[in-house]
């Protein structure tokens, strides 16, 4: 009897508290069935050239014992998944489905995560904030450099989000459809709260045509019109791409009374969606990373960008 094949998720943690709620977000959402946890820690040890200074004099009496730091770190992060584990377990993961991984870092934290994702993993899992006092470092310095570098898609959780409201963004290209599938394929039959399928309507020329209608002299009713039209015409436009996204999610379990459409009018595609996100009380946004060409990749990546950066308490899944 053939055993099913099991797919396997990478969490990164650091030791931190949003690491642990990056933990919970994905015990909430992950069936215990069909995923396997791989939790990667890379463990940061002092350069030798500051160990060197533990030997100077005048350097001595100003630092802590390197091999106390060094011995204080393990142990919390050994802790840490202790915690990370029980977690994982009070959701039905069994104790042989959750794998702890340590390691020394090497090539750097974002590359030797984003090398981790290469051995067959669906996505790759980060916390927003870090151990520090600066509170964004780990968005700036790791976890927006492991969406650069990571082949699999990668959701950083801010806050303690969960999934319990999901937007979804939406346009024809590849990308999008491609964001639907892996948020399909991954919740499978678990199930979630409210799914909203997001299409931001763009473009300079229609933002123009909707300040003279309200100035001019035919007056607001004459500018409600004609935006109604674009959005009948965007609505039109997108109703494959909708239909499809629909047909997918009910193919991976979703339940279709869960998940509905929404086409609204903006000027900045990454604010208007985190506009939209805010006054629905989402709590994770999913963005395709690629378009249907090189341009389109471009600015998508620099949508992804921009919503990583404002949806500071909410989880954002960036798909490749």
């Amino acid at each position: 009897m053939t055993v099913p094949r099991r797919d396997k998720i990478l969490i990164s943690v650091d030791g931190s508290d949003q690491a642990l709620n990056a933990v919970r977000y994905a015990a909430s959402i992950i069936d215990p069935q069909r995923f396997d946890v791989v939790l990667l820690h890379v463990l940061t040890r002092v350069p030798e050239s500051f160990l060197d200074l533990q030997k100077m004099p005048s350097y001595h009496y100003r630092i802590v014992s390197i091999d106390s730091w060094e011995q204080q770190q393990e142990t919390i992060i050994g802790t840490f998944m202790e915690k990370a584990r029980e977690i994982l377990f009070d959701k039905g993961f069994s104790p042989e489905k959750v794998c702890v991984k340590i390691h020394e870092r090497n090539l750097g934290i974002s590359r030797d995560v984003a090398a981790e994702a290469q051995n067959d993993y669906q996505a790759v899992i980060v916390g927003r904030k870090g151990m520090g006092d600066l509170k964004d470092f780990v968005l700036g310095g790791i976890a927006n450099r492991i969406v650069e570098l990571s082949p699999i898609p990668v959701w950083i959780i801010g806050g303690a989000a969960a999934p319990r409201k999901v937007l979804v963004c939406m346009d024809k290209s590849e990308g999008a459809m491609g964001a639907v599938k892996h948020f399909g394929r991954t919740l499978g039959k678990k199930g979630a709260g409210e799914i909203v399928l997001l299409h931001v309507v763009l473009g300079f020329s229609g933002f123009r045509k909707f300040v003279r209608d309200v100035f001019g002299s035919e007056g607001d009713q004459s500018a409600v019109e004609n935006i109604e039209k674009e959005l009948n015409a965007a609505a039109k436009a997108l109703e494959p791409s909708f239909e499809s996204a629909m047909e997918e999610l009910a193919f991976a379990g979703v339940d279709p009374s869960l998940v509905s459409r929404k086409i609204v009018y903006g000027t900045n595609c990454a604010n208007t969606i985190i506009e939209e996100a805010e006054k629905g009380g989402f709590d994770t946004i999913i963005v395709g990373r690629r378009g249907i060409s090189r341009v389109e990749e471009f600015v998508m990546g620099r949508v992804s960008s921009k919503v990583i950066q404002l949806a500071k308490d909410m989880a954002v899944w960036v798909v490749s």
